[in-house]
């Protein structure tokens, strides 16, 4: 699946767990971009995903380890996400030492 369309129903599933509508966003961003970032028809910036993470009240990561999950098993499958990218990040902040 594309990231921008993962990304979109990450947004999506999130924004109606939350019991949010586009229409909350308002101080973010408009319904239509909300809308369009949903479907998948655009990808957000970094400064976009803060201020849409900030509305939903979750940190940023957790939009995008949702887009990154896979579909068959996430449960499963989110710990082993979740150790992988620490080891990765554990290992770039080694080679800083």
């Amino acid at each position: 699946m594309p990231s921008n369309i993962a990304f979109g129903a990450s947004l999506k599933r999130v924004r109606m767990s939350k019991g949010l509508t586009q229409e909350d966003f308002s101080d973010t961003s408009s319904r239509t971009y909300i809308s369009t970032l949903e479907r998948g028809l655009k990808s957000p910036t970094l400064e976009k995903i803060d201020a849409i993470a900030s509305t939903l009240q979750i940190h940023p990561l957790s939009l995008l380890v949702l887009a990154y999950l896979p579909k068959n098993k996430p449960n499963q499958k989110l710990d082993k996400l979740l150790d992988d990218v620490n080891t990765e990040i554990l290992n770039l902040l080694s080679v800083d030492d």
